[in-house]
């Protein structure tokens, strides 16, 4: 879970209170060893328990991890056994304590809300530090696919940074080694049963699922302009979904259960 909190920093203050759940994402091992990793987007409207159908990130809100992680529960069928919780501060310094990323984007932009300004004449892949990896974790407005385009960066960056925290470059560096794991300490909460055994094991299982032909994506989606009072949200295709969970519980997903947007395929 990526939060919105401006308490740790790493983002200008803009006056916003509160946290909310900007980045949902599951990592599923199956019992057959495939591993797959869905981006739940933010406006995803899902039924909370305890409250009336909401975006589901509004669970968050309302009871934090707890109530967040039951909803997700309630809606894959799975049960949660690790939380992991990064801040905008914390994706800053993780992305500094690995040294920066390489990310990349293939069209300008210049967007005031997430502060990321992306020149390509300086080329589609750029190497970015932790304040520009974060702006190019948050911006929506100016992707031409709103928020699914966002999971999808978001998804770029913890591939990259996983990538260079198992790199051989990091484990033969103590100095590196020590700079990460101070970072992961302070800046990412998990469950009291999460220790770091379970998140080298996370760590791992990322970096399988986001290798070539690695199976991560967005569940399917019947609309992403669903209106609900008047607001936009993300509508679930009903006819898919429940298949589609049963499939990553099973261990039988494909790269075409994922959602494939109106143009094709979304990676």
């Amino acid at each position: 879970v990526g939060s919105d909190s401006r308490a740790n920093g790493g983002v200008p203050q803009d006056g916003t209170e509160g946290s909310r759940a900007d980045s949902i994402m599951v990592l599923h091992k199956a019992s057959n060893g495939q591993a797959s990793l869905t981006s739940l987007p933010r406006d995803t409207y899902v039924e909370i328990p305890g409250y009336d159908d909401d975006k589901i990130n509004s669970a968050y809100s309302y009871g934090q991890a707890p109530l967040l992680v039951q909803t997700a529960e309630r809606l894959t069928g799975l049960t949660m056994d690790h939380y992991v919780e990064v801040g905008m501060g914390g994706v800053t310094r993780m992305v500094d304590a690995v040294g920066g990323i390489d990310v990349c984007l293939d069209y300008d932009v210049d967007d005031h809300d997430s502060s990321l300004v992306w020149d390509t004449s300086k080329g589609t892949c750029q190497t970015v530090d932790g304040d520009k990896a974060l702006a190019y974790s948050r911006m929506r407005k100016s992707d031409p696919l709103g928020d699914i385009g966002r999971t999808m960066r978001q998804r770029q960056v913890v591939s990259k940074v996983v990538g260079k925290a198992v790199s051989v470059s990091t484990f033969v560096n103590p100095f590196k080694q020590r700079k990460l794991v101070g970072s992961v300490a302070k800046n990412l909460t998990t469950d009291k049963d999460t220790g770091i055994m379970g998140m080298r094991e996370a760590a791992f299982g990322l970096r399988e699922v986001m290798g070539k032909g690695g199976l991560m994506g967005a569940p399917p989606i019947a609309s992403l302009n669903y209106r609900v009072g008047g607001q936009s949200a993300v509508a679930l295709d009903t006819k898919a979904v429940d298949g589609f969970f049963e499939k990553m519980k099973n261990g039988t997903l494909t790269s075409a259960d994922f959602y494939q947007g109106p143009g094709g395929p979304v990676g």
